[in-house]
């Protein structure tokens, strides 16, 4: 029996589940750990706002180890959005940093063999999903579907709705409009963040509080119709969605508040990084915290910032779950200082 979290959550969080294959910075290997931006992204809400449990939406094989989902709820998690599926289905991923800004998806078996070390059996026959366009039409086994969400998660107020695929994308947002959601974030799949699908982003856009791309997707979006961000973020709130962030990795954010034609650009905190899996993701839980908390997108973002910061300084999600107590708190305002309005 998996221990539930008592209460309803105050945030559900949607998205993938994974099974990380990572190779560090320090080439330090982790085979077979839990991973999956819904983690991520649920532990970067927790670190502002433990209580109640945020509440994880996504989907999983019969063979997803059960071992793990108990300690998701262990570690303050609301695993009942969690569907099993009664079939085995491939949630391998595999993450290589070459350093700690060039970050490869493909190859595994060149990278085991360029650190010397035998290639796991476990990784036999994968596949980089990510390199596949996204159908508008065929549901995966890990699409989200409404019957997934537990109806009391739908008592929450604040979601975040992270990659998963397109039609999940389609859905979601509705869905959670209906429930009278006040708080709507989406980070794009990029499956469909590129030039093929530039006449469908706008309906994904329409009606969100927030759009979280990174850099890489919104310039793949763009590609031969702009090189500037701002303009990026402009267009895109141009469509019905009150505030574009535009994640950069170690170069910050560039956050824009269509309401206030506002623009900041915010600095990453200076971690001491360990493992970057999951710090765009732990971002987008930590906006959501900060945005409901203060309604206040440049705040917003900085919430967001700090969970990043302290997820990269370990190699577990839950890592940053143990920081010392005030140790967030310190580094939000320390950064505030660092932001600017452009």
């Amino acid at each position: 029996m998996i221990h539930m979290q008592p209460g309803s959550p105050r945030y559900l969080i949607a998205g993938q589940l994974r099974r990380d294959y990572v190779i560090l910075p320090s080439d330090q290997v982790l085979l077979d750990v839990p991973g999956g931006n819904v983690l991520y992204a649920a532990v970067g809400a927790a670190i502002w706002e433990p209580e109640p449990a945020p509440g994880i939406v996504a989907r999983v094989g019969e063979d997803y180890p059960k071992e793990w989902l108990a300690d998701f709820a262990r570690r303050g998690m609301d695993i009942r959005g969690i569907r099993i599926l009664p079939y085995p289905v491939d949630l391998r991923n595999f993450i290589a940093y070459v350093d700690r800004t060039t970050t490869i998806f493909d190859d595994p078996v060149n990278h085991f063999a360029r650190l010397g070390i035998p290639f796991p059996r476990e990784l036999l026959g994968y596949r980089n999903p990510a390199n596949q366009l996204d159908s508008r039409t065929r549901l995966l086994p890990i699409s989200i579907r409404q019957d997934d969400i537990p109806a009391d998660f739908l008592d929450a107020s604040a979601a975040h709705i992270c990659p998963v695929d397109y039609l999940t994308h389609t859905l979601l947002p509705a869905v959670l409009h209906q429930a009278e959601f006040s708080i709507v974030t989406l980070d794009p799949s990029p499956g469909y963040m590129n030039p093929t699908y530039w006449n469908d982003v706008p309906a994904l856009v329409t009606g969100l509080t927030a759009f979280l791309p990174s850099e890489e997707e919104v310039r793949s979006l763009f590609h031969g119709r702009s090189q500037d961000l701002w303009e990026m973020a402009e267009a895109l709130a141009d469509y019905g969605c009150e505030i574009i962030v535009i994640k950069r990795g170690e170069g910050g954010q560039f956050v824009y508040d269509a309401a206030a034609q506002a623009r900041w650009e915010v600095p990453a905190y200076p971690a001491r990084v360990v493992d970057p899996t999951g710090a765009g993701d732990a971002f987008c839980g930590g906006f959501l915290v900060g945005y409901r908390q203060t309604y206040d997108a440049f705040q917003a973002s900085l919430y967001g910032n700090i969970s990043a910061s302290l997820v990269v300084e370990g190699s577990s999600p839950f890592y940053a779950l143990d920081a010392l107590p005030g140790l967030a708190q310190a580094r939000l305002e320390a950064l505030r200082h660092s932001a600017r309005r452009v």
